[in-house]
């Protein structure tokens, strides 16, 4: 099989081979790469009874065909997927949540940055220059990636989130590794740290000086092992159900769900995709039939959902060029901070159930469609709720149990260096540090 070739959603940088869009993070014209076009497989072709792992080597098998990285595939995968994504059934009898929070850092960063890390560890000559990772986050992000690259020899982390926008426990965790992982408080936005990250990247001289890739959803090698946890998912239902399976995902710079989008371009049983956004309404306003139109985040409680230009929204156009079918292939929908409180309330007194404030905005979504025979949904669980305790707690009354890796991790002493909202502060800061 030859080579697929990955290009950029802005069409003015030269095609790239897999290993080499993965290593670059955003390619040099400021798109994001895509493949020349996506694979189709048929549901008989996985294993019915493999495992995650296996489910997400035979997805990926086709990506990656020719490829230098070809070969260590199914090495990778197996340090990605190392722990299970679960389908848990809720009370009513045709949804269940699908659960991406149990691995180290306790939200679904986790595969996606494991899998990146052991790309990278791979591709990384013995020779070669440090490369700093660089990864703009919302709360989420940044710890799954320090936790996937710490102590990794040659490769460097620089973590930017918003000051005073992320959890306490969430900013705790990104401050928490030391050694080859930093992390920068920004005086600003997620989408500030997002923009410093992109200006970064695109700077040929600094890349020069210091080489650079990216852990955001906007690398390649990021957003491809998500497809594996939506494709087993999906598989699952279909083998037990005989039907196709309805998703609601939380949205912020809709990496994830651009993942169950693919999926299901690439002919597996996933059917409708709702995304839960919350008060930042630049995606609902546009499935409603409005201009695309970014603008400054908002703060909620949903605070990895506070994004007001998603960048994965040029891979959904890439996905679908013609504005009318994309509006047809999904629907979105915002949910504010007080029917996520009640969704929360709800859910923890009906079913003992404690979702995360992203999850609760899906699952106020999925609380809206009619209970039938011949659907399947799941709404998406990304993080565990003990992360947000500050949000959660008051509302149950009673403090939340923490995971173990969790809890390690929050045992340790943190610390964030201050930065200015501009991309030149960043640049200096690279050029400066050792």
């Amino acid at each position: 099989m030859s080579a697929p070739c990955y290009l950029s959603t802005r069409g003015r940088a030269p095609a790239a081979r897999l290993a080499e869009a993965v290593a670059a993070g955003l390619a040099p014209d400021g798109g994001l790469y895509v493949p020349e076009r996506l694979p189709r497989l048929e549901a008989g072709t996985f294993d019915p009874d493999g495992s995650l792992a296996a489910t997400a080597v035979t997805l990926l098998a086709p990506f990656f065909a020719g490829d230098a990285l070809a070969d260590a595939l199914p090495a990778i995968c197996a340090e990605a997927f190392a722990f299970d994504a679960p389908l848990r059934p809720l009370t009513r009898p045709d949804a269940s949540l699908l659960e991406l929070f149990h691995g180290p850092t306790a939200a679904f960063k986790d595969f996606g940055a494991r899998f990146l890390a052991a790309c990278l560890r791979r591709l990384r000559a013995d020779d070669a220059p440090p490369l700093t990772v660089l990864v703009a986050t919302s709360g989420d992000t940044g710890a799954a990636v320090g936790a996937a690259f710490h102590g990794q020899p040659g490769l460097r982390v620089a973590i930017l989130y918003p000051d005073g926008r992320v959890s306490p426990r969430q900013a705790h965790q990104l401050g928490s590794f030391g050694g080859n992982v930093r992390a920068l408080r920004v005086a600003g936005t997620f989408d500030d740290c997002q923009r410093m990250v992109k200006v970064a990247l695109s700077d040929p001289d600094l890349q020069a000086r210091v080489p650079l890739s990216s852990a955001n959803s906007i690398s390649l090698g990021r957003l491809l092992p998500q497809l594996a946890y939506y494709a087993h998912a999906a598989l699952r239902v279909r083998r037990t159900h005989g039907l196709a399976l309805d998703l609601v995902v939380p949205t912020g710079n809709l990496g994830n769900a651009l993942a169950a989008v693919w999926v299901r371009a690439m002919g597996l049983p996933i059917g409708r995709i709702v995304l839960a956004c919350n008060a930042n309404a630049t995606l609902p306003e546009f499935f409603a039939g409005g201009d695309y139109r970014p603008r400054a985040a908002v703060p909620t409680l949903a605070n990895a959902m506070d994004v007001g230009a998603p960048s994965n929204f040029e891979r959904l156009r890439w996905t679908y060029p013609d504005d009318d079918a994309l509006r047809r292939a999904l629907t979105a929908a915002s949910v504010d901070d007080e029917a996520i409180r009640a969704t929360v309330r709800r859910y923890a007194q009906a079913q003992g159930l404690v979702p995360c404030p992203h999850t609760a905005a899906a699952l106020h979504l999925l609380d809206r469609e009619p209970v039938r025979t011949d659907r399947r949904w799941a709404a998406v669980a990304t993080a565990h709720p003990a992360k947000f305790e500050q949000v959660l707690e008051p509302l149950l009354g009673h403090p939340l149990a923490v995971p173990p890796t969790l809890a390690a991790m929050l045992a340790r002493p943190a610390r964030a260096e201050p930065l200015a909202a501009d991309p030149g502060a960043l640049r200096d800061w690279l050029l400066a540090t050792p």
